[in-house]
């Protein structure tokens, strides 16, 4: 199904399964939570933690290094970074800010924990999507990048400023080590495991050939069990407290779409190559739920409202851009129906061009 392989074809499926299963297991085994939950590593659950770094191992693999340099010279991809820059540290927390007053405005903790999923972007996931999108992983990889570094300096005073100050929530303090550590350890651990390995094998024919393809397999199951595991966690919560739950993934909802499609619609108006567009979209569309659950449950408590808010966030995200995934190969089918050049030689003979008139 455009272009997608039988198994990235399934994932719907799999993903539906992990959902519901996690949900039952959470609601009907005994003392799951507190299993699941009694070791953390950085403030999330250790079966998460685990799962989120096998996830991106195998992405971090695929990423050409040698070639970043070559595919950044042009002044057309230092403008896709600013834009993906305006559209994620500027339009989007914002966004996310009125959509969660116009749909819980008398549920005060459960908008805190929105507007914190809101103000965090994504590091990890991104790439996943990315991939089975068909993105350049150069260019997702950059971006993500340089997102990872302005969170450790932006991600607190705005948290700050949209949840105490505009959302009128209760005055917290934010620890910059949870910051600083979410990033080091979701973008730099299989950053640095992923770049060592290619930069010790990708020489060999059989590393792109039979290594990458074969350990690649390992981002996806790891993506399901992280479902499992988080589903499980939450199972009673959600079936506990399912009206407010459901409250809470509106302005979720409404985000997701609004911030993929306004960027989807802005690249094809713009002519934008597809392998950019799909980065493009999904940056600005996720968000970096490990960092967000781990500054609600140390300000708020684990068993906050907020917290929960938190939770319901890639509750809400992997099913929603999972779904935009196949959104996109439909939309390259109709807007993009040949191969297309490449980018760095079209940019290389531009420059030429321009330099010659």
């Amino acid at each position: 199904m455009w272009g997608l392989s039988l198994i990235d074809t399934l994932l719907p499926l799999w993903i539906i399964l992990c959902m519901v299963g996690g949900v039952l297991i959470g609601y009907y085994v005994p003392n799951v939570e507190s299993v699941l939950d009694a070791a953390q590593f950085a403030g999330v659950s250790l079966p998460i933690a685990l799962g989120l770094l096998i996830m991106m191992y195998p992405v971090f693999c695929r990423i050409k290094y040698e070639e970043l340099g070559a595919l950044f010279q042009g002044r057309f991809m230092r403008n896709q970074i600013i834009f993906s820059l305006v559209v994620n540290w500027i339009l989007a927390p914002l966004l996310m800010v009125a959509l969660a007053w116009m749909t819980l405005p008398d549920l005060q903790e459960y908008r805190s924990g929105v507007i914190l999923v809101g103000v965090a972007r994504c590091i990890a996931m991104v790439l996943i999507w990315n991939q089975l999108a068909d993105g350049n992983q150069e260019f997702c990889a950059v971006t993500v990048a340089i997102n990872s570094i302005l969170q450790i300096v932006l991600y607190g005073p705005l948290a700050y400023f949209y949840v105490v100050i505009v959302g009128q929530g209760t005055s917290f303090q934010i620890d910059m080590w949870i910051i600083f550590r979410s990033v080091l350890i979701y973008m730099g651990i299989p950053l640095a495991a992923g770049f060592l390995t290619r930069l010790s094998l990708y020489r060999f024919e059989w590393y792109n050939k039979t290594f990458v393809p074969a350990v690649g397999k390992l981002s996806l199951l790891a993506l399901c069990y992280v479902i499992v595991v988080m589903f499980a966690l939450q199972g009673r919560e959600i079936v506990g407290d399912i009206g407010n739950v459901l409250r809470t993934a509106v302005p979720l909802i409404l985000y997701f779409l609004a911030v993929f499609f306004g960027v989807l619609v802005w690249c094809v108006v713009r002519k934008v190559p597809y392998d950019i567009t799909v980065p493009q979209c999904f940056t600005a569309a996720s968000n970096n739920f490990e960092l967000a659950i781990a500054v609600a449950v140390g300000t708020y408590g684990v068993k906050s409202k907020e917290a929960l808010a938190a939770t319901i966030g890639p509750l809400i995200e992997v099913p929603m851009l999972l779904l935009l995934v196949y959104v996109i190969k439909y939309v390259r089918g109709r807007y993009y129906p040949t191969p297309e050049p490449d980018l760095v030689q079209n940019e290389k003979r531009d420059d030429g061009e321009s330099g010659r008139g």
